[in-house]
């Protein structure tokens, strides 16, 4: 299958993005990142390494893998199954959330999330692209690149496992090195920081769902033509038998 010169171009432009981005953030950045986990501590470095990774391996499916859709009957390679599972379970809905919780504790009292004197510090640029961007980012991926969902119960369970990964990964860092990663944590009594986490492990989750429902929404036509293929075949499944 030929390369998609319009998909091609989005994948490379968002990756060169990602990639500058990268390098400015671990070459030039220092304030915050000092200390015990690094920059492995802040999900919003996790997740421009996962935009960063996602969007490189699309330039490699675009090239070497495959854009197999059901109306055209083409075979999907591995990368391409790969890739609809990451987006979904992993890139999407850390993506988003990222993007939904920056901004949403920003506008109560941004000392919480990002301190006004990081202005100074940190290129306005980056801050977007680290935690605005993302998400129009993700929705022009949806819009052009065709991906079909993992059972939700498989997504959800990757997208949970990686949650509790994290949470755990903070809490060490919380208790070994005595660094809350969020001011937003250190301010709060224990039975708080319960609530709070669980309402996110519950967006988290509700991400997840409303990224499914736009993929049907978007895709509806692609999805129906499954639908029928699979109905044919159990058909003639039981022809067989």
């Amino acid at each position: 299958m030929g390369v998609q010169v319009k998909t091609f171009v989005v994948h490379i432009v968002l990756f060169l993005v990602y990639l500058y981005s990268l390098v400015i953030d671990v070459r030039d950045i220092e304030v915050g990142y000092h200390g015990y986990g690094w920059r492995f501590k802040y999900l919003t470095f996790i997740n421009l390494l996962m935009q960063t990774v996602y969007f490189g391996l699309s330039i490699m499916n675009d090239l070497k893998g495959s854009h197999a859709k059901p109306s055209d009957g083409g075979q999907k390679s591995k990368l391409q199954s790969f890739l609809d599972v990451y987006l979904a379970a992993l890139v999407y809905p850390v993506g988003v959330f990222v993007v939904m919780t920056f901004w949403g504790i920003y506008a109560v009292d941004r000392e919480l999330v990002y301190p006004k004197k990081l202005d100074e510090l940190i290129p306005q640029w980056l801050n977007h692209t680290m935690h605005s961007t993302v998400l129009p980012f993700l929705l022009i991926e949806k819009i052009v690149v065709y991906h079909e969902y993992p059972t939700r119960r498989r997504g959800m369970s990757i997208l949970l496992a990686f949650a509790l990964l994290y949470l755990c990964w903070i809490l060490w860092i919380a208790y070994y090195a005595n660094i809350w990663v969020y001011p937003v944590l250190a301010v709060m009594e224990a039975h708080q920081r319960a609530i709070f986490i669980g309402i996110l492990c519950v967006f988290f989750l509700t991400i997840y769902m409303v990224g499914e429902s736009l993929n049907k929404a978007i895709w509806r036509k692609e999805l129906a033509v499954k639908r029928n293929q699979g109905v044919q075949q159990r058909k003639k499944s039981k022809k067989v038998s």
